[in-house]
């Protein structure tokens, strides 16, 4: 911003990290703008619409309600990115042993989770060899709900809190034991009211100490900014205790183009 309090780009380019000192994002000081793309981000419509064609649904390819969407002029667009699938294929093709959970605080995991059965199932148009991976999808979504009390975690009938056993290194046994692919909801309401920091955020539990299983998390909201920001670290930092990091402790974190599939 100007001293005048006028706004000025900075960049023409996507960053992670500010271009300058001083610089704010345009999001930090006037939230989700309606029409942005076409007024004021009117500089980053390549950008758009470069990634808009990473995710065309393939020429001539059946329309499928559970893995395409229809978007401006009637075109279809995957409604889970191919690299997702890719990445499946890549890690069994390498031996990894894994599991995938997705984590959201919105109310399309029922639906996250039928299309990914369905594409694993040899729906999918560019991924017709997904069943030969022998994955399995559990299609019971999960929830996280926190408050000052603590967290709980719930799918089914298992229940599992940050105030009982063993609090929560208990949350991190059970899903470091999963098998498949599976999902949680998180807690909106909880975030938003911790003005959408990362003391309401989603949890992360890492155990540096665990020789056997690590926990890596992708979300396009992950922020160098404690004070805006959608996922909570809370990392066993000795064997008999859990606290929450500030950001300068935090776990490695990374950038991808998510829209790639190699």
């Amino acid at each position: 911003m100007r001293a005048q309090g006028e706004w000025e780009w900075l960049s023409d380019s996507a960053s992670l990290l500010p271009p300058c000192d001083g610089a704010v994002s345009y999001y930090s000081q006037f939230g989700r703008t309606p029409g942005f793309i076409d007024a004021a981000g009117r500089r980053f419509r390549g950008i758009l619409d470069e990634h808009l064609d990473l995710f065309r649904w393939p020429e001539g390819a059946k329309a499928d309600s559970a893995l395409c969407v229809e978007g401006a002029g009637g075109r279809l667009f995957h409604w889970i990115l191919p690299s997702f699938f890719q990445l499946l294929v890549d890690l069994v093709q390498e031996g990894r042993s894994f599991s995938v959970v997705f984590r959201t605080f919105g109310s399309d995991l029922p639906r996250a989770l039928a299309a990914v059965s369905r594409a694993l199932g040899g729906a999918h148009p560019l991924f017709p060899d997904l069943p030969a991976l022998k994955l399995q999808v559990d299609l019971t979504p999960g929830e996280i709900r926190s408050s000052e009390g603590g967290t709980v975690l719930s799918r089914a009938d298992r229940r599992l809190s940050t105030q009982d056993g063993d609090g929560d290194r208990d949350l991190y046994r059970y899903l470091s034991s999963l098998r498949g692919l599976g999902g949680f909801q998180d807690h909106f309401a909880w975030w938003a009211s911790n003005s959408f920091s990362a003391r309401g955020g989603k949890p992360l539990w890492v155990d540096p100490f665990d020789q056997q299983v690590q926990h890596i998390f992708i979300d396009d909201n992950i922020r160098h900014n404690d004070d805006d920001t959608i996922v909570q670290p809370k990392v066993h930092d000795r064997p008999r205790r859990t606290r929450r990091t500030r950001r300068t402790q935090r776990p490695p974190r990374t950038r991808r183009d998510l829209g790639e599939t190699s």
